[in-house]
């Protein structure tokens, strides 16, 4: 089966390189992308949409050597290596270039130009993203560089017990499981002929083989009062833990992450939810040692305050990922790292862990983390408290009744929380930039009538089905938020009868929780339609009743 197009694999037409120039300058591009990052491979001669070759089609020698001899010339500071003719299980011929990763010069096109891959998107590189470059090659590369320590020079229960970790693993292939100890380690890039990579010394040394590293993992766990003084620290610089061991050390030590709301569930009941979920300070936790940059000298700072919890880690967000696409773009500074995360079970898929703090965010009515970016460090933030108590006993009634997907939970909670949400705010709280994608988020909730629209294309606003509420017998308050355009016409007119020559502001004041622009625009097609007149400027203009409906 072939694997997913990706950050590590693009897969081109054999017609790339029967095009001449144009198809040779394309996959060009696609090689530098690939060495800017991780390396990856270019698989020649399958289309994209079915992943096979035609049945007939054949591959030569001389055009794969033509291929490795024109993308050769075609860049520079690139590592290039071609397979043999590969043949299809279901017929026809391909073949594949691996790409190397640049581990120390930027590569580039033979004409200058550099070019960077997110996600499985190639995107030219800005004058001003030169620099950072630059600077994350090393960070792209250390976890594979060799250290002057060999296998034997580490404890032997280290390698038994990582090798005894990956053969309890359900991710783990039975192919991998049936390794020996030494190779386990090599497969996960941990050593390299008898030697230990930067990887290796992090998860199987000793401590002063930690410290000899150049930035290890080092973290500082800080408490604050309401005033925002420290009264508790806890900081773990002694080298003594590899990542696993760190992440159950802080999961064990760091109480005041336990701490929990409770609100009315019944009549008795009392529901408990916590500050910050135990699967979001996981994501959180990973995401600060995996995305750390281990050639910057930092630690990692948890902070608590009495409303939010800050994580912050060493290390930029990487080339294209920002804080309004991190939901749906994936970059990876540490691969091999993360691939240990994630066999092991410690982390979500690759890619998932902003998705699955997204939906418990949802389910539990609170804001989503925040992210504060700068050239040299990341800081997410969690807030603790719950937005909307009415959204959470929703949301259970729904978790009980209905059979959502990831997606349309985390749409849904945004719906819910907002009372009333126009199209164009949900694409801003989704991070999505096409109509087509929000689709996949809204289409079944409007199915199974959890959720009605009103008005059309961008003056599209979705909001919570009212016969939802009534089903499961929850005690919401109405709320004006979600009232009717003409509803609120008429309730605009007798509010102007009671007190003529009111201003939108005004009248916003007295009506309080309804939006400021559905009072603007309601005023506004009033007037158009000749019930309503004013007086004064734009700046004072004040409304009332007029006297006689204007054709």
């Amino acid at each position: 089966m072939m694997q997913e197009e990706g950050k590590n694999i693009d897969y081109k037409s054999i017609r790339k390189i029967q095009q001449g120039d144009s198809g040779f300058k394309d996959l060009a591009v696609s090689v530098v992308c690939f060495a800017n990052a991780q390396g990856g491979k270019l698989i020649i001669g399958i289309e994209d949409k079915n992943k096979t070759p035609l049945p007939d089609q054949k591959v030569s020698i001389d055009e794969i050597n033509k291929t490795l001899n024109r993308l050769r010339s075609l860049t520079f500071n690139v590592g290039l290596m071609a397979s043999d003719i590969i043949e299809h299980p279901e017929g026809g011929q391909y073949f594949e270039i691996t790409v190397l990763p640049s581990s120390k010069a930027i590569a580039t096109t033979s004409d200058g130009k550099i070019f960077l891959r997110v996600g499985d998107q190639c995107h030219a590189a800005r004058s001003e993203d030169i620099v950072r470059i630059a600077t994350e090659k090393d960070a792209f590369q250390w976890e594979l560089q060799l250290r002057n320590v060999s296998i034997g020079d580490i404890p032997i229960k280290h390698i038994a017990q990582f090798a005894q970790d990956i053969r309890l693993s359900s991710r783990v292939k039975e192919s991998v499981k049936e390794l020996s100890d030494n190779e386990i380690i090599e497969h996960y890039n941990l050593s390299q002929n008898g030697q230990l990579t930067n990887l290796g010394i992090l998860w199987l040394g000793i401590a002063q083989q930690r410290s000899r590293l150049a930035y290890p993992l080092t973290v500082q766990y800080i408490v604050y009062n309401d005033l925002e003084e420290k009264v508790r620290k806890i900081d773990w610089h002694d080298y003594a833990l590899n990542p696993k061991e760190l992440l159950q050390a802080i999961e064990k030590e760091a109480i005041e992450l336990t701490y929990f709301h409770e609100f009315n569930d019944g009549l008795f009941q009392r529901k408990p939810i916590r500050f910050y979920h135990e699967k979001v300070i996981r994501e959180l936790l990973i995401n600060a040692f995996a995305h750390k940059s281990y050639t910057i000298s930092g630690d990692i700072f948890i902070k608590v305050f009495t409303d939010r919890l800050e994580i912050k880690n060493p290390g930029g967000l990487l080339m294209g990922i920002t804080k309004d696409n991190i939901l749906h773009k994936t970059a990876r500074r540490n691969p091999h790292l993360i691939k240990i995360f994630h066999d092991l079970n410690l982390m979500e898929g690759e890619g998932s862990g902003y998705d699955l703090m997204y939906e418990i965010s949802s389910r539990n009515a609170k804001p989503f983390p925040t992210i504060e970016a700068e050239y040299d460090s990341v800081n997410v933030i969690q807030e603790s408290k719950i937005l909307d108590e009415d959204t959470v006993a929703l949301l259970e009634y729904v978790s009980n009744h209905y059979q959502l997907s990831q997606r349309e939970f985390i749409a849904l909670g945004i719906i819910s929380r907002s009372q009333k949400i126009l199209t164009t705010q949900l694409y801003r709280e989704l991070q999505l930039p096409e109509e087509e994608r929000l689709r996949t988020y809204v289409n079944r909730l409007l199915e199974q009538g959890l959720i009605i629209s009103r008005g059309l294309k961008k003056g599209t606003e979705y909001l919570i089905n009212p016969h939802l509420i009534a089903n499961a017998k929850l005690n919401v308050k109405a709320s004006l938020k979600v009232i009717e355009q003409h509803r609120l016409k008429a309730l605009i007119i007798e509010e102007l009868r009671l007190r003529p020559e009111s201003s939108i502001d005004e009248i916003h004041k007295r009506f309080g929780e309804i939006d400021r622009k559905d009072i603007q625009k309601a005023i506004y097609k009033l007037v158009d339609e000749g019930e309503v007149e004013y007086i004064g400027g734009k700046t004072y203009r004040k409304y009332f009743v007029a006297k006689k409906k204007r054709k």
